[in-house]
């Protein structure tokens, strides 16, 4: 699938993913964040200072400021190519309920200087040995009305979505968020879910792709992290129900072999699979991640906002 929209990071991948797609992207800040805007959010959100203010690679600069961090208890800021307003901070040192409280904030306050996505990054162990944790949260804009989840949401379809897909969309249209710790118990817990759902959109981001290899660009990591994928796509296959339909995609790319540690722009991988459909065939190239919410309305009898559904070509 080619994307239409301007920008290749999370929300705006997944946004065009439900219909709604970006002429302009969102803001991204390159040299770090302006001083009105830092201290808008020191007021707001009542942190007592902050440390950084710049892009970086969030493992590179927990290094970098972690000890200077646990003996302040300030914050460390930092952003990447990407339109996000990212908050480190030790488990330890500063309680996860402060950490998401000083995000909402950055949120409320990014609104108005166009930033997509505030992500939480609490981190735990010891100078040199720090580790970030799956507490992560992500606060994303809401996204404009009129999605496709919205639409289905409205025809009384459950929505559930599954590790940071809710946090992606503002909880629009989620009828249940089931939080997880990485790829494979997102995995474990899609395959449960399967067992006991009715007529439902079950929505899944295994997240460990992205943030542990392709940032990280880690090639070696990343193959293993896709076997793993393939490895328990029997048993999900498995248990599918005749009519059902399994799509896999991306919301963007993240090559772990290219220079840099930030997302890269590019065409998106789109596997899809129904049970009583005998024989493959080449979907061909989307020309919109759109096409995904409308396959995905069609099947549920509604119509999407736009795109171009291809469920005829899975199920007939």
């Amino acid at each position: 699938m080619a994307e239409v929209s301007q920008g290749k990071d999370t929300t705006t991948g997944h946004w065009e993913m439900v219909g709604i797609v970006l002429e302009k992207g969102f803001t991204t800040f390159p040299h770090g964040f302006p001083p009105e805007l830092m201290q808008e959010w020191v007021q707001l959100s009542g942190a007592p200072g902050y440390l950084g203010n710049k892009p970086a690679s969030g493992t590179a600069i927990i290094e970098e400021l972690g000890r200077e961090h646990l003996a302040t208890g300030w914050p460390i800021v930092y952003t990447s190519a990407d339109s996000v307003f990212q908050i480190a901070a030790h488990e330890q040192r500063v309680p996860l309920a402060t950490l998401y409280t000083w995000c909402e904030a950055a949120r409320t306050v990014g609104k108005k200087y166009g930033i997509a996505r505030v992500i939480a990054r609490p981190f735990v162990g010891e100078l040199g040995k720090f580790v970030r944790t799956y507490n992560r949260r992500d606060f994303s804009q809401p996204p404009p009305p009129g999605t496709v989840l919205d639409v289905l949401a409205g025809a009384g379809v459950q929505i559930v979505g599954v590790g940071k897909i809710p946090d992606i969309y503002d909880g629009r249209g989620m009828a249940r968020s089931v939080h997880t710790e990485g790829n494979a118990d997102g995995l474990r817990k899609t395959e449960e879910l399967l067992g006991d759902l009715g007529p439902s959109l079950l929505f899944v981001n295994l997240v460990d792709t992205d943030m542990l290899y392709g940032h990280r660009r880690d090639p070696v990591g990343y193959a293993r992290a896709l076997q793993e994928i393939d490895a328990k796509l029997p048993a999900i296959a498995s248990a599918l129900r005749h009519d059902d339909v399994l799509v896999l995609t991306a919301d963007h790319g993240n090559d772990p072999t290219f220079p840099g540690s930030d997302h890269t722009r590019e065409q998106v991988p789109l596997l899809a699979y129904s049970p009583r459909r005998v024989r493959g065939s080449s979907l061909g190239v989307r020309q919109s991640f759109a096409d995904l919410g409308a396959t995905a309305a069609e099947y549920f009898g509604v119509a999407a906002p736009r795109g171009r559904s291809f469920l005829q070509e899975i199920v007939a």
